[in-house]
Parts: C-alpha cells; structure tokens; sequence
C-alpha cells in the first residue's frame, strides 16, 4: 500500500482530535456524578420527611424535588469553575464542557421543539397602516390567503400577483408609501415589491434576534435556533424543558421595548434595607419549609403586613451607612440575618463606603437572580408602587457571572414612559471614541414626548429595556428635540447589530406563531436512551460475533475496523456539534450494518483471488484494489440519498442523515485504509490470517443460477404484489400521521392496562369529535391523535386541548391525578409527549418529501448512467427502486391495523424509503460493477453470461451484506422502543426487498434495454 505513512499520521491525527472532543463528554459526566453524590450526601431525608409530615407520597415528592435542587445547586457552583485542564495547555470550565459535549437530541433528553412562522400577512398589514382598509388591499389579502393553504409560493408572491389580476391598473405605492420611506409615490409595482421583500426579511431577522435573545435569558442548556430555509420560519429546540406553556407564551409574546426613568440607589436603598429585615422574619418563621431556591409552600406561606411605602415619602439613605459585613463570622448566620444582602451586593463604592451615583441598585451571580426575584415577589406589599426592578441584559464580567439589578422608576400607572412602537428607525453606527452605538430615530408623536423627558430627566439616566431585561441606561446630557438620539454602552459590533434589529421591532411588530411542536418527556427521554443503547450494543455484537464466525481471523480484523468506525462517528458527532436522536442511534447501527458491506466486498475480492492460486499478499493487494470501484460506486449512491435528506428533512430524520453520512464517510476510511494497515502489520510478520473456516471456504462458490432466466417470472410475480398493493391504497389507503395531516398527537401512560374503543368514546365525548386512539407499545401506554382545534391561533389553545385530552382520560387512572401532575411530562404516569404540525407546514413536509424521493431517484439514475456509460444501467437502477419504493408502501397499506404496532406514514417513514433506496442501489451497482468487469474481461461473451456469473460471483456478498443488515435491524426492532419500530419495520421489509430487486429487476431490466437497443441498431443497419 502506498504512502503507508501518511495514512498512519492521518488516522492517528484523527483519533487525537476525536479523542479530545469526546473528552469534553466524560468530562461532564464525572462532573454530573459527583453532583448525584452530593445530593446523595445532603439530608434530604430528613427534610423531606419533616415537610411531608408523615405522608409518604408527599415524602417522594418532596425528596425528589429536594434531590434535584440540590444537585442543580452543585451544578449551578461550579458551572464557572475550571474542572478540565487539557494537557495544561487550555483550561475548561465545566459550562465550556458542557456546551462541547455530545449534543443529544430532544427524544433521548426530553424537552420541546419548535418550529415558528413569521406572520407575513401581519406584517403587510402594518406596512400598509391606514391603507390596509383599502378595498382592494382587503381582497388581494383574501385571495392570498386563500392560496396560500396549496400553494408553495411565498405569501408576498401570491399577494402581489393577486393584486395585479384585482387592481390591473392599481400602484401598490399608493398602499405602502405612506409608511414606507423608500417608497416613493410614483415608485413602481417592481419597485414596491422589492422593497417589501427586503422589509419582510428585515422583520424576519428582527423576530429572530427577538426569539434568540429571550431563549438566552431563559437559561436552557445548549438550546439550538435556526431560521430554517423555508421563508419566515425559525426552527427553536430547547432540552430539558419542564414548562411548555411558559415556553409558548415567550415565544409567541409581542417583544416588549420600553424606556423608564430611573431612581438614584440613594433614594432606594432604605427599602433595601427594610426588605432584607423583612425576608430574614419570613424565612425565621418559616424555618425549614423554605427550599434552596426560595420556593415557599402555600400552606407553609405567612401572612405578610400590608405595608406599603409611597414614593413621595421615601427618604434619603444615611451616605455613613454601609452593607453590614461579616468579617470573622459565620456566613451562614449572615445569610439567615441579611438573606438579600447575602446575596445582592449594593452599590457602595469599596473604599469610601458611599453610595454610588446612578440607578443601579448592586450586583448579583446569575444564578442567584431568581431567588432574589422571588424575594422581592413576597414583600411586594412593602415596595413604592412606582418601584420596578429589573436585571441587565448583560453580564458585567467576562465570565459572564454577575449582573446589575437597576431600579426603574414608573410614569403614573402605565409604567414605562415611552413604548417602542414610536421607534422608525435604529441602526449601528460608530461613536466619536470609535465604540459602538446605535442611533434610534421616532416618529413625531415619539419625538415630542422624548423631548420632554429628556429635558426633565438631564443629568439622570434613562433606561432602555426589552422584555423585562434593560440594554442600557445612559445618562440624560441634554435635551434632545428632534427624535434622534444614540445609545452607548460596552457593546461589541455584533451587539450593537443585534440591539439595532432589536430596537427596530418597535417599527415592525412581526407576530409569530407555532406551527409545529413537539414535547418529550425525561421520562420517556430516559427510556429511549436505554433502548437505543441496547439494540446498539446487541446489533453491534451480533455482528461482530457473525463476521468473526464467517470470515475467520479476517473477520476481527474487520471488527477492529468497525470499533475504530464507531469510535471516529462520535468523535466527529461531538466535533461539529451534531445532535444525536434516537433515529440518529438508529442510522449508527445501520451504518454498520452497510461498513460490513465494504470489508464482505474486499473479502470475496481476495478468497477470489486466493482460488486463483495466488499467495496471500499478492492476493489482499489485489483484492482490495479490484473491490475500490465497487466500493466507490455503492458508497456514493448511498450518500446521495443522504445528501438529499439533510436538504429536505427536519428533525429527527435530518439527525439520522447526519450520522448516515458521516457513518458512510467513517466507515469507507476504517475499511479501506485501517483494515489494510492491520494486514500489511500481520503479513509483514509472516503472520497467517485465513478468510474463511471449513464451513464457509466454498460458500456460494459453486452457483450458477440462471438469473436473466428467470427475469420473467420475476417481473410477474413483482407486478403481482405490486397490484394487490394498488387495491390496498385504493380501498384501505395509508396511516398518514400528522406530519402529512395536521394535527395533535399525544402519548399517554396510565396506571392500568387500557383498552383502545374505550379512550376513543371517553374523548369523543370531551372533543366533540372522535380522535385516533392506538396502543403504543404496552397496554397501559396509548397515542392518541387529534386534529381539535388545530386551525385555531393563540397560546392558550393547546392547554386547552390538553385538559379536554385529560379530562376525557381522567377516569383511566386507578389513582386521582390532577391536571398540572397529568401534563408536567416528568413523571412515570401522565402525558410523557405530544407533537403538534399545522395545516400549512404539513403542507409543505409532504411537498419536500416526495421532491425528496422524486430528487434522489433521478441523482442516482444521472450518477449511474454516467458512471457505466450507458443509460440502460441508470434506467434498470430506477424501475428497480421504484419498485422497492411501491412495493414498501404497498406493505404498510395492507398491514396497517394488522400487525401490533404503528404503521405511520410520516417523515421518519420518507426517511426509510430514501434509506432503501440508497441501499438497494448499493447492491445494485455491485453487480453493474462485476458485469462490466465480466464485459471488459471477456467481451466475446454474451452479455447474457457475462450478467449471470457477476450476479452469481456476487451472491456471497450480497447474501452476507443483507444477512448483517437484517441482523442489525432485528435487533432495534425488538429492542430499540415503539418509538421507531415502524420506521424499522419499513427498513426491515426495504432491504429484503431491495437485495431481491437488485438480483432479478434491476440487471435483467438493463439487460432486456440493452438488447432492445441493439436489436434496433441493427435494423437500422440493415434499413
């Protein structure tokens, strides 16, 4: 092998770098542990049975909300802590390691998903302002509405066209000029509509930085936002969510832009003061009912006076008076006496011990800000009416640890003293120190109202915040009349980009709505993982166990190569920060079910070339050099369907394509280069490595099948199934899921074993309509499926949905639950997940998929046709793929309601047929491979011989490359979960279809073409 070397340096470069950012993953995992042992170590039993009070369901509740506190506090203090020193060259912290650790997706972790759409027709409602009621603008927005549920244009597309047929003569000027300034009123159509494009996009991109900016704040680890490449929608995953409806009111609320006026920390800090001694008597009469986040009971709550301190009587603080430090004593008795300022450092200057100037009430660690946020929330009675208290959007320090708490100051009762919708214009720009603003500029009303506030607030700061968080707060210099102002800060270009797009909203409102959902609880999360991992360890020993059997002591050098395969998949799934989904899992066993494909290849190479009488090196060099093309081929036909699912999948299917590709790219380097160092290592030592026992030596070696023979036979008994499978869809159809559809979906455990019809007439009742109701896996675990209230707006819609679904399933439960127990999604009973798709994404997955299918089919025809020359190879490669693809889905219409579990036609279903196709021709192009070898070799046979020997020399392969394949499937598909058994099931019926299709259609109907072409180029020769 050449350049031996090289390929050494490069493999063992490539460990290293896997090798580091896996390390990231065990890293925190031993972090995590010793978070479990503290919590273990804490006297949570003790507490929790005080708090119980001798009920033991109340005992394991309070025991484990006190153990998960308890270990998110140890998480919480060394979350800035350095607990990773790479070779002493670059120190980690354990909230580095954790964000470069192996990203799992939300079905193994739990948590929700959400896919968001940019409301477009809103958005051209408030560009035309008083011109939306224009009679014309009402009737083109009507139309487009109207199209737009069956069209794949943009909505602005299908409003402008609607429009022109309304208005022939109409100038779309005349409706936006008023708001727009870059329209002119004798601007024309062309020019209006790319100017709304533009302003479309720049809302787009405002709501974007919106919705990022809130999921910052909300502290979800390694949350993932995209906007997708469909117009106007972002994409938003957040693990480990617990609160989906405080989720969907963040992300569905207008963004919120006000500006306040401040009070000075000298005014407020005598209610510091008083609010401290206050907290410290709660928590004293409470004693141990208060938990390590604040929370306090209802029935543990004491009464608070109805104090209340009115702004006009708040005094001076005494500038001699400092925070009462505590050198020499106790912290812990510090913090039972001064609770907020334990944890609020006031603004004091360290070394006069005065008050600082400004607004800027002290500093606080971040993780520590909702504790004292719930402070303020139980003397809330005692605070001036006029007093708000809000945190800085950003940190102080590098770190990322501290905030500002600032006090605002409100105007009569509306609060804020200006609102952002009277911003029209804000941008970045540069000051004259070279730092970053953003200049703002308001409309007349705002101006006016600007000017007046400045010029009473000179010398104080005004401060600027967004959705409860301040931006900044700079000091008032003078009085600004016109409207235009500019706002410092430390800000870096990006910030200053993102809070000018931000400022902008309050032009532009961009409403956005859910249009697709999932949640997953931990629980089911939980079960999914082990699952997963199980029929990953099975499969993977299945076939190691199967090669090593087979092919002799070659087989563990395969197996060797297929660990090092596994090895660098992870690695590079940590490296580019891919997220792995149970169908992430499920492509990973599959793709080593298709790794084995390459060393079978390269093993019948050489035992071919051992036959031949050649010595063993001899033989390994030239079986791994005959067996490169068709490895090539099958390789690159594969990796196009999966290229195609990246482009066009979502989700889950996106995350199987991912780990297909970097599987198939992995598996190719492993086979080809590592297998064959492993060889050269032995056979330079003289070392002997048979490929084969006494009982395979001569497998498959001896058949001469007549395979073009029986072509006809074939093709009867495809066309057979395939007809039955016509009648099927015709009377029975398909189980389309929502994905397709529209609609709810939900998965429900209960205490007790459940029968189907009797949920289905319980929930008909309580939705007026009757939902699909199927058991999922066990018999006390059901998937319900509903399309109430779907084409209704609103956040609350789907709470609504979800406690019509409890109350029709309440009286399933052995024991009484309540609704908040029923939906958390974090308990063994109850709703464990739900998945929501609009109407108008629905649309739009199944347009991509079958563009999916209809794409791959004519890539991999164009790539074949190419790569034999010949268009016969492409067109017998195509017929045999729609054939697997026809008859699986013929498969799932006649068993659908016949086999015991879910036969969903969904995304994860597009993904299997496009797995299929890709595997089907893979062994398709093996064989295409051997006959034009036979062709080349012996071109004075007959091209039927030459076709039955390539497919019976390539019988061993495709037998022992299917047989690990269905191996491997068997085995998620007994124990990988209900949750992808369908999706496997199809996997399953395509490989054997497809190995079939590849031996009796795909190369006798090339076969049939070649000769129908040449039998015509003969009677043209003639003629």
């Amino acid at each position: 092998m050449q350049n031996k070397g090289a390929i050494k340096f490069f493999a063992i470069i490539f460990a290293l770098v896997c090798l580091f950012h896996l390390s990231f993953t065990l890293c925190t995992r031993q972090v995590e542990k010793d978070a479990k042992e503290f919590a273990m170590g804490s006297n949570i039993e003790a507490i929790a049975t005080k708090m119980a009070e001798g009920e033991n369901f109340k005992k394991e509740f309070y025991k484990d909300s006190l153990f998960k506190a308890t270990e998110k506090y140890y998480l919480d203090s060394v979350s800035n802590e350095v607990v990773y020193n790479f070779l002493w060259i670059r120190k980690y912290t354990y909230k580095d390691c954790k964000n470069r650790e192996i990203n799992l997706g939300l079905d193994l972790k739990g948590g929700m998903n959400v896919t968001m759409e940019i409301s477009v027709p809103d958005i051209l409602v408030a560009l035309a302002g008083k011109n939306a009621k224009d009679p014309n603008f009402i009737k083109a927005m009507e139309v487009a509405r109207l199209k737009y549920q069956t069209s794949q244009s943009n909505f602005l597309t299908l409003f402008t066209n609607a429009y022109t047929e309304i208005a022939p003569n109409g100038k779309l000027a005349s409706i936006f000029s008023f708001s727009l300034d870059k329209i002119k009123t004798n601007s024309s159509n062309e020019e209006v509509i790319k100017v709304l494009n533009e302003e479309t996009e720049s809302a787009i991109d405002r709501t974007y930085q919106i919705l990022r900016t809130r999921i910052d704040r909300f502290g979800v680890a390694q949350p993932n936002i995209q906007k997708l490449s469909q117009s106007g929608r972002i994409l938003i995953e957040l693990p480990g969510i617990k609160e989906p409806e405080r989720v969907r009111k963040l992300l569905q609320g207008t963004a919120n832009l006000e500006f306040w006026k401040t009070y000075e920390f000298i005014e407020v800090y005598p209610i510091m003061e008083q609010v401290d001694k206050k907290i410290a008597s709660i928590y004293a009469g409470l004693g141990d009912a208060i938990d390590s986040t604040g929370n306090i009971s209802d029935s543990t709550k004491v009464a608070i006076q109805n104090e209340t301190i009115k702004s006009d009587s708040i005094k001076k603080a005494d500038t001699s008076k400092t925070v009462p430090s505590a050198p020499g004593e106790d912290r812990i008795k510090f913090a039972k006496e001064h609770p907020l300022f334990a944890l609020l450092s006031p603004n004091f200057d360290q070394q006069s011990g005065q008050p600082q100037k400004g607004p800027i009430v002290g500093v606080a660690q971040s993780k520590d800000t909702l504790k004292i946020n719930k402070m303020f929330e139980l003397v809330k009675n005692i605070l001036p009416r006029d007093l708000h208290l809000s945190w800085t959007h950003k940190a102080i320090d590098e770190k990322e640890i501290f905030h500002q708490l600032i006090a605002l100051k409100g105007v009569g009762e509306k609060g804020p003293a200006l609102t952002g919708e009277v911003i029209t214009d804000a941008r970045q720009d540069f000051s004259d120190r070279g730092g970053n603003e953003i200049v703002m500029q308001m409309n007349t009303t705002g101006a006016k109202v600007w000017k007046k506030i400045t010029g009473e607030n000179k010398g104080k700061a005004i401060a600027i915040v967004l959705d409860n968080f301040v931006y900044s707060f700079p000091i008032v210099q003078d009085e600004i009349p016109n409207g235009r102002s500019s706002i410092t800060g430390n800000f870096t270009l990006e910030e200053a980009k993102d809070l000018a797009n931000i400022l902008k909203a309050g032009k532009l409102p961009a409403p956005a709505r859910i249009v697709q959902e999932e949640i997953v609880g931990p629980t089911l999360g939980k079960e999914s993982i082990n699952s997963g991992l199980i029929s990953f360890v099975i499969a993977f020993l299945l076939v190691m166990i199967y090669m090593a059997l087979y092919y002799n002591k070659s087989g563990l050098i395969a197996d060797i190569a297929l660990m090092t395969n596994i090895f660098f998949i992870f690695g590079v799934l940590s490296a580019l920060g891919a997220v792995l989904t149970l169908p992430g899992i499920a492509g990973i066993v599959l793709t080593l079910g298709m790794a084995v494909d390459a060393n079978v290849i390269i093993y019948e190479r050489i035992r071919e070339e051992l036959r031949a009488g050649k010595g063993t090196r001899l033989a390994v060099s030239d079986g791994y050099k005959n067996a490169y093309s068709a490895i090539i081929d099958g390789n690159v036909t594969t990796l196009i369907t999966g290229i195609v699912l990246v482009l066009f999948g979502s989700g889950p299917v996106k995350g199987f394509a991912t780990t297909l590709i970097i599987g198939i790219l992995s598996s190719l380097f492993t086979s080809i280069f590592i297998s064959r160092l492993i060889f050269d290592y032995f056979l330079d030592r003289n070392k002997n490595v048979p490929f084969d026992n006494k009982l395979t030596r001569y497998a498959f070696t001896k058949t001469k099948i007549n395979f073009i023979g029986l072509r006809k036979k074939m093709y009867i008994a495809s066309i057979v199934v395939i007809l039955i499978g016509i009648v099927s869809l015709s009377i029975k159809g398909l189980n389309f899921g929502i994905d397709f559809t529209g609609g709810r979906s939900y998965i429900v455990r209960l205490d007790q074993n459940v029968k189907s019809n009797e949920v289905r007439q319980k929930l008909a009742a309580a939705f007026g309509e009757a939902p699909e109701v199927k058991i999922f896996g066990a018999s006390n675990q059901i998937k319900v499926t509903t399309k109430y209230l779907i084409n209704q707006e609103g956040s609350d819609v789907d709470s609504i949905v979800e406690r019509k679904l409890f109350e029709g399933m309440q009286s399933f439960f052995v024991k009484s639950i309540k609704f908040e127990d029923f939906s958390t999604k974090n308990q063994d009973i109850g709703l464990l997940s739900s998945q929501k798709v609009g109407p108008t994404i629905a649309k739009d997955i199944l347009f991509d998929a079958m563009w999916a299918i209809i794409l791959s089919l004519f890539a991999i025809f164009a790539y074949i046709a190419v790569r034999f020359r010949k268009w016969q190879y492409g067109l017998g490669g195509l017929i045999s793929l729609a054939h697997d693809t026809m008859i699986t889905i013929s498969l799932f219409s006649i068993f659908y309601g016949i086999l015991p579990f879910t036969l969903e036609v969904d995304q994860a279903f597009i993904a299997a047929i496009l797995t299929i196709i890709g595997y089907s021709i893979n062994d398709t192009v093996i064989i295409f491979d051997r006959v034009r070898e036979n062709n080349s070799l012996h071109p004075k046979h007959l091209l039927k011989d030459n076709m039955n020997d390539a497919m019976n020399s390539t019988l061993g392969r495709t037998v022992n490359t299917a047989g690990t394949t269905i191996i491997v499937l068997l085995a998620i598909f007994i124990f990988g979960g209900e949750v992808i058994r369908g999706f496997i099931f199809a996997l399953l019926v395509g490989i054997v279809i497809g190995t079939y299709s590849s031996v009796f259609n795909a190369a006798p109907i090339a076969f049939d073409f070649l000769n129908w072409t040449e039998k015509r180029k003969k009677k043209k020769e003639i003629k």
